[in-house]
């Protein structure tokens, strides 16, 4: 393995942690949920493209978890392959818009935005389909974090093991740890 890829996996690793334990602490749910809807634009959208580099800043400027964005961006970038027939047939279909022509050629003709790649069908319609499932993706992820709370996090707490884990010296010098380095 080349080093770029110990890094990388390193780096996704730890965003997977995070992830975990922003999902078993009591806060950021709807920073959690957005991240996931980042995640999704990002997983769909080209990587060397305007809108992925608009999701970045966004992800930087408001309040949203960057390591739930990155674990979703890699989850819908595998899964995009699978919708790209869909992608495709539904970009080709507002491309081809008779009303929407005169809008086309003038983004076409801005200085930037030729750089989303609009004209792209699969892109088009991977971003259509982002903008209509991205209210979905909230609330669905608010739902499934707030069931997984409920349910799994407090099951594990409630159990002999996480009691019996939590009166070991480890316990305790790992959660001095954490509180003091995070």
């Amino acid at each position: 393995m080349s080093k770029v890829s110990i890094l990388a996996m390193t780096l996704l690793l730890k965003q997977i942690f995070n992830l975990l334990k922003l999902l078993n602490s009591d806060t950021g749910e709807k920073s959690l949920a957005l991240g996931f809807v980042i995640g999704m634009f990002l997983g769909f959208s080209p990587l060397l493209s305007l809108q992925s580099l608009v999701m970045i800043i966004i992800l930087f400027i408001f309040k949203i978890q960057i390591g739930a964005a990155l674990c979703a961006s890699f989850f819908f970038a595998l899964i995009a392959y699978l919708f790209d027939p869909a992608f495709d047939a539904l970009g080709g279909i507002v491309l081809e818009m008779g009303a929407l022509r005169g809008l086309y050629e003038t983004l076409y003709q801005a200085p930037i935005i030729p750089f989303t790649k609009f004209y792209n069908s699969i892109v088009m319609g991977a971003l259509v389909l982002s903008v209509l499932l991205a209210p979905i993706v909230y609330f669905l992820s608010l739902t499934l974090i707030n069931k997984y709370r409920v349910t799994v996090v407090q099951r594990y707490q409630q159990s002999k093991f996480f009691k019996a884990l939590k009166a070991t010296s480890f316990y305790k010098w790992y959660a001095k740890y954490n509180e003091l380095y995070g």
